[in-house]
């Protein structure tokens, strides 16, 4: 690797080398990489393996690759022998392999030097008493701090025996309590771990160090000069040096950059095992998964990954990257050496006879690159009855000139629709020797014709292509994974290719003409000749490749389209043009319809709505600017009803509504709101601001809704109490729990009292709310991404009268006019 490297120009998103690493002696720079092997390596660990290489090479240093191995919990040997097999595949070779368990000795040996010297202490404090005293904004010192080292002494050596009483304990370094940085809060040195031997120490130990005890001392230990660590750390860091300077052991310089970060996607290593125990995917390699092992299979170069890594260089900048640089870079990668081949859908696959003139059957050889002879040929069979796909065939017009690729012009002269037009039985087309080839549809086919020949007959395959596994670009700390999880990640498509891929061996790539680029996962087997050779798409860095396919703006452009494509704007046919130029139709996949209406997808896009103390888990860079105000209440999934397809009826304004008012009369009839009765109220056990209520909305079951009402109302003043429920936002968590609906509520100007809605006499759960010369049937459930509730919510006030009103519109329901209870001119939300 060169250092002349970050030299390129770079763009945002790239980064640099230059920077200016504390005392570096040429040839005595040491690094280390420290995986723990409890998991596969993904793209993340990839960076900080191979920025440690680059310093240590750059410098003529060495590189250590520790396993930190003090979890025997987690550890096994297949994620270590993993690990040192990724390394070796992106060109990383150590200059030294450890473990930390090899230090395990000296570890205890610190330990209970630290404890002799009363810089730590054994703890029998339960878990979460501690974390809450750990947590308190001056923080509270454990009853068993200030213990006689004598005793400390006593339960350690309970700990390292595994008594009864040893296990209750940890031992803790002796900080300060007080500490704004509460890494620095008497963080945990020690705990015991009797639940499965240590699969290279065995029984021998039942205490074992924790990461950021041993981390330091066994970098200083082992000569590192400088621990280059993602800046996840950074508030770490002090504890790393104050261990040093407590054992006084020599210091080591760190440096700390930035994670690598991908939108909708995940590196938590314990988010992704929790993908694999669910068995939502088929394992650490599976081409869904950021692991090396995983974007290899889905057809990632090794070239393209250290390339890019090395792009970013060791900037401290967070970003969060997307695909589309890394996979546009692989391309670059594969196009010129990636054999061209043809392959056919094979549902309503059409049959094509060749008519006026004879032709034989024949086989010829091709070059499998038109560009790069180097690649080798083909064999192609020729003959008078083809095969074309039926998105192709069906747009083929009688008397229409149409270009056979790699063969000729034809003229259209027939075409025999089944009775139902579910299909197309027979396409008669004649040889035109126009070689003029301007304008034409361009056309891939495969021979029919039956030889008995393996070398001219078809091949069945499965084309795999891949979603990504989550639906919101990034999660939060606070969001749960379940939450978020893409209902559809995998989609097949039955094919038929021509005969040339019996050759091709597993971890080749190819492209297929106007499909794209694919990796073979599953090579022709002559032994099962009747099972598909399966190939995985391989994303180009185009903008159609790298869409989520639950977007929403798929689901409704899509949906009549197979495989969920956008139905064709000016600008996707400007972007089908260019992808028929680039040898790409951009369709990655035919299957029946998956991402419907009726999927509850990308909750996280609802708005925040209100200023208040972040209890979302969503970055405010996220949620649009919005006017101040309480939390009422805000849905979330599972339990809301299934949408419907969307059937917005335009109800005719009576003339004597306003004039004004009837333009917006279809949005506002959108909103589903109703009456609702408050069962049950208890507090949120995460969060001292928030109530979760059980609400009846006339449904077979009562929802469940999150409300931030603790200042304003007890729980005996809610329950039993008839409210205004909008039950059609999008649902979202709120601190782990899921809310269904939202509370609407008045407010005055400085939201310093907070009222329910009351809804007219005689009202029961489930009546409709309606505005007089808008009703409508409302939305199933309201797209955030068209902001319907933003834009009509500030128009939501109370009049003198107490009348609820939308621009002076009363909410109105069969039974009367829902008011206010005591707040004029009210804010509504």
């Amino acid at each position: 690797m060169a250092a002349a490297t970050d030299k390129q120009p770079k763009g945002k998103d790239q980064g640099s080398f230059e920077i200016g690493l504390k005392d570096v002696v040429h040839g005595q720079v040491v690094t280390r990489f420290p995986p723990e092997p409890s998991g596969y390596l993904h793209i993340g660990h990839a960076k900080a393996a191979l920025l440690n290489d680059y310093f240590a090479k750059t410098y003529e240093g060495k590189l250590i690759v520790r396993f930190d191995d003090t979890n025997p919990s987690k550890e096994k040997v297949e994620f270590e022998e993993s690990i040192k097999e990724d390394l070796l595949l992106l060109g990383i070779k150590a200059d030294q392999i450890t473990y930390t368990s090899d230090s395990f000795d000296k570890l205890y040996e610190y330990a209970l030097q630290m404890i002799k010297e009363g810089n730590a202490y054994v703890d029998d404090t339960d878990v979460d008493t501690m974390r809450a005293e750990r947590m308190q904004q001056d923080g509270i010192e454990s009853k068993s701090r200030n213990l006689s080292i004598e005793e400390n002494l006593k339960r350690f050596e309970e700990m390292k025996n595994g008594t009864e009483f040893g296990l209750k304990c940890c031992l803790r370094a002796k900080i300060d309590m007080k500490n704004k940085n509460k890494c620095l809060r008497d963080p945990v040195l020690y705990r015991c771990n009797i639940a499965v031997p240590h699969h290279r120490t065995g029984n021998k130990w039942k205490i074992y160090p924790i990461y950021d005890f041993a981390c330091p001392i066994v970098d200083s230990l082992e000569g590192v000069t400088h621990a280059l660590r993602t800046n996840e750390y950074r508030d770490r860091n002090p504890q790393y040096e104050w261990i040093l300077n407590a054992l006084k052991l020599r210091q080591v310089h760190i440096w700390d950059f930035s994670r690598l970060n991908f939108v909708y996607t995940l590196l938590s290593k314990r988010k992704l095992t929790w993908f694999v125990d669910e068995g939502l995917v088929t394992g650490w390699d599976d081409p869904r998964f950021p692991t090396v092992r995983g974007i290899r299979r889905r057809g990632m170069t090794i070239d393209a990954l250290r390339q890019y890594i090395l792009m970013q260089g060791a900037s401290q900048k967070n970003l969060e990257l997307e695909w589309d640089k890394i996979w546009a870079l692989n391309k670059k990668i594969i196009d010129p050496v990636a054999p061209r081949h043809t392959a056919l859908d094979s549902d309503k696959i059409t049959p094509v006879k060749i008519v006026g003139d004879e032709v034989k059957t024949e086989i010829k050889e091709m070059p499998k690159h038109k560009k790069n002879p180097d690649v080798g040929n083909k064999l192609t069979t020729f003959s008078s009855e083809l095969y074309l796909a039926f998105e192709d065939a069906k747009t083929l017009e009688v008397g229409e000139k149409v270009t056979f690729m790699d063969w000729g012009n034809f003229n259209v002269e027939k075409i025999q629709w089944a009775a139902d037009k579910s299909h197309i039985v027979l396409i008669e087309v004649k040889i035109n020797p126009d070689l003029d080839y301007k304008g034409t549809k361009k056309i891939t086919w495969l021979s029919r014709a039956e030889t008995g020949k393996d070398e001219s007959t078809p091949v069945k395959v499965t084309l795999f292509d891949y979603d990504y596994l989550i639906t919101k670009k990034k999660l939060e700390e606070t969001d749960d994974v379940k939450n978020f999880v893409t209902p559809v990640t995998e989609f097949k498509t039955d094919a038929i290719c021509d005969a040339n891929l019996r050759s091709v061996k597993k971890g080749d790539i190819i492209q297929l003409e106007r499909k794209g680029y694919y990796i073979c996962d599953k090579q022709f087997d002559a032994s099962k000749p009747t099972e598909p050779i399966h190939l995985i798409f391989i994303p180009d860095g185009k903008a159609v490749s790298m869409q989520s396919k639950a977007d929403d703006k798929q689901q409704d452009a899509g949906k009549a389209e197979k495989g969920g494509r956008e139905k064709k704007s000016k600008e996707s046919k400007k972007q089908a043009k260019a992808d028929k130029a680039n040898g790409s139709s951009g369709k990655m996949y035919k299957v029946n319809p998956v991402y419907t209406e009726n999927l509850n997808l990308d909750p996280t896009k609802i708005s925040k709505m209100y200023v208040v103390d972040n209890v979302y888990g969503i970055q405010d860079k996220d949620i649009p600017a919005v006017q101040e105000g309480p939390v009422t209440s805000l849905p979330n999934s599972d339990k809301a009803p299934a949408p419907e397809k969307e059937k917005v009826k335009k109800a005719k304004a009576p003339k004597a509504a306003p004039a004004a008012a009837a333009p917006e009369g279809p949005q506002i009839s959108k909103l589903d709101i109703c009456v609702g009765k408050i069962l049950s109220v208890k507090r949120h056990p995460d969060a001292d601001t928030l109530y979760v209520e059980q609400i009846d909305v006339g449904e077979a079951e009562p929802r469940e809704v999150v409300s931030g009402l603790v200042k304003y109302m007890t729980e005996d003043e809610m329950t039993g109490k008839l409210i205004l429920v909008l039950k059609n936002l999008k649902p979202q968590a709120m601190r782990g729990i899921k809310s269904y609906a939202m509370v609407l509520c008045a407010s005055g100007d400085d939201h310093s009292k907070v009222e329910f809605l009351v809804p007219p006499e005689g009202s029961v759960p489930g009546d409709k709310v309606y505005f007089e010369g808008h009703e409508g049937e409302p939305e199933a459930l309201l797209n955030p991404k068209k902001k319907v509730w933003e834009s009509l919510q500030p128009d939501f006030t109370s009049g003198a009268d107490l009348v609820a009103t939308w621009k002076g519109l009363p909410f109105r329901t069969a039974k009367g006019v829902v008011k206010a209870a005591s707040i004029v001119n009210a804010e509504i939300k």
